[in-house]
């Protein structure tokens, strides 16, 4: 049997990780020149920076001025986590699931905080739940981009403007490259490592006025560690939102982040960001489209992720395989590729069903994703002849 020829073109940049997602095009440790090292995150110079970091965020991403931004710490699961435990149990609660994070707050809700009046509506990888059994009377949490699965929403349409809940939405692998309602949405997290490719461990969290409200109206019945805690007194603590972060954050990411952020807006803002990732989506919906072993995990077109691209393999041999076997094929390519240097961790997420999970958002070059499919070619002739052998 002939082994197939490696191809002639190799990605430019071969990390195509879904978090910590790839730098910007053209980054280099110079851009870090310019940090605050050595000094206090309280001195003017940090809190100089951690307020352009805001300031610009809300410039990029379009953020009504009526709602505030806050850094905080630990991620987007910091983010998320402070919404859970400083805002919920005020009123019943929906929560969304249709992949691994979506779930991971479903566990949060039910087994820490061990709420009362807790719907939840789940929908295998690759599809949503009925989005019009949502009770908005009700808070409402769920994923805007579902980064294990592919799988997003694909508008907000299905939130009504007259919601009396709240809408607690975890968008980290959806800021920057998808269109998000902030008229629709009481809550937005998201993280710097995501779609602009910061560094880890910081977490932004958009609060519209009725999350506010909720807030300073609202004490919930546990107590709140510090890292959580946005209220005193009844009162917001307002430095929050202006950059006087609850805890020390690393001055060499925010540098970082605010390279990233200045980047966005070299391209066009928010716009170009999303016409890059729609790009870099097409050129891999247009392989899935011609290519017979592989498609969509996503089954309905319209909620196919243009960040978070998860495509499985769907050739007859390896779909008669048992789940290990077809779990064992996808890592077996993937770990040629990495062994190559062409493509690292384009592997499923460990709670999964097997695909290949390639990012491709705005820091993520066209040229480099039209590589990748020759290579991912390659691959899969050479383990479909290992099978075939085996057979």
């Amino acid at each position: 049997m002939t082994t197939p020829a490696m191809p002639a073109t190799r990605p430019a940049n071969p990390n195509f990780s879904s978090g910590p997602c790839a730098k910007r095009p053209g980054w280099s440790l110079d851009v870090l020149k310019g940090a605050a090292l050595g000094r206090s995150h309280r001195a003017k110079v940090g809190k100089q920076k951690l307020k352009q970091a805001i300031d610009l965020t809300r410039a990029v991403l379009e953020v009504p001025d009526t709602h505030l931004i806050g850094i905080v710490p630990a991620s987007d699961t910091g983010a998320v986590e402070m919404a859970l435990w400083s805002l919920l149990g005020a009123r019943g609660v929906d929560l969304l699931a249709w992949e691994s994070f979506g779930l991971g707050w479903v566990t949060d809700v039910v087994k820490q905080l061990r709420l009362d009046d807790v719907r939840t509506l789940k929908a295998d990888y690759g599809k949503l739940p009925d989005l019009t059994q949502v009770d908005f009377a009700r808070d409402v949490v769920f994923t805007w981009n579902g980064t294990t699965s592919g799988v997003r929403v694909p508008n907000a349409d299905w939130i009504p403007a007259d919601r009396t809940g709240l809408t607690i939405c975890d968008a980290t692998s959806a800021a920057f490259a998808q269109n998000l309602d902030f008229q629709k949405l009481d809550v937005v997290t998201f993280s710097w490592q995501k779609a602009l490719g910061g560094e880890a461990a910081h977490g932004m969290i958009v609060l519209s006025p009725r999350a506010v409200e909720r807030l300073i109206s609202y004490t919930p019945p546990w107590p709140l560690p510090k890292i959580f805690r946005l209220t005193k007194g009844g009162k917001l603590i307002d430095g929050v939102f202006v950059g006087e972060t609850i805890n020390t954050p690393s001055m060499l990411c925010v540098e970082d982040y605010l390279d990233a952020l200045q980047w966005a807006a070299s391209v066009g803002g928010l716009k170009g960001l999303r016409d890059r990732a729609d790009g870099n989506f097409s050129v891999l919906a247009d392989w899935a489209d011609k290519t017979p072993w592989i498609d969509h995990f996503a089954a309905d077109p319209a909620t196919r992720s243009n960040t978070s691209v998860c495509v499985k393999v769907v050739d007859p041999d390896v779909a008669a395989l048992d789940l290990a076997g077809q779990e064992a094929f996808v890592r077996a390519i993937a770990a040629r590729l990495d062994k190559e240097g062409v493509a690292h961790d384009i592997a499923f997420h460990r709670d999964a069903p097997p695909h290949f999970r390639i990012w491709a958002g705005a820091t993520i070059e066209a040229a480099d994703l039209a590589a990748l499919t020759e290579w991912l070619e390659w691959g899969f002739a050479l383990e479909k002849a290992s099978l075939k052998q085996a057979a």
